[in-house]
């Protein structure tokens, strides 16, 4: 397998994360409108903004992708980090690069100051369940919510 170099998006990057970021939708059957997307992106790449993102690159290509947003806790003074989107592209699944993405995110957190990293998946998701009760420390918790209004 060819090196896997994982980096935090730039500007010139739009390109290569929209079709990871569309497929996750795709992915998860919902699809968020252009306009939130666009002000997603331009969130990413404001250093004033909690939210990150990177790429896994292999031969000049993107194949996966993350997003984690850093946030306030109740139950520490420091952050906590929250990982909330994770693809890998269909063709490049198994071969290690989630879990790779995963690992940036620790520790790019880690050297935030963050006290931990957490994040959610579908119950349907075998594939990645493996991969995160590997990986991580699965706490029990049910995830309830309420929408407020309707997602632009």
């Amino acid at each position: 397998m060819n090196a896997i170099d994982i980096r935090t998006v730039t500007a010139a990057d739009h390109a290569a994360w929209l079709p990871l970021w569309k497929a996750y939708q795709a992915f998860y059957n919902t699809e968020i409108a252009d306009r939130v997307s666009a002000v997603t992106w331009q969130r990413m790449l404001d250093p004033a903004e909690p939210i990150n993102a990177a790429l896994a690159w292999r031969n000049g290509e993107a194949v996966g992708m993350v997003h984690y947003i850093y946030h306030r806790s109740c139950w520490t003074v420091e952050n906590a980090c929250y990982l909330q989107d994770l693809l890998v592209g269909a063709e490049q699944r198994g071969l290690g690069i989630g879990r790779q993405l995963i690992e940036f995110v620790y520790t790019t957190a880690r050297q935030a100051g963050c006290t931990k990293v957490h994040w959610l998946t579908h119950e349907t998701n075998a594939t990645a369940i493996v991969l995160y009760e590997r990986i991580a420390e699965r706490p029990g918790f049910i995830q309830f919510r309420q929408a407020l209004q309707e997602l632009s």
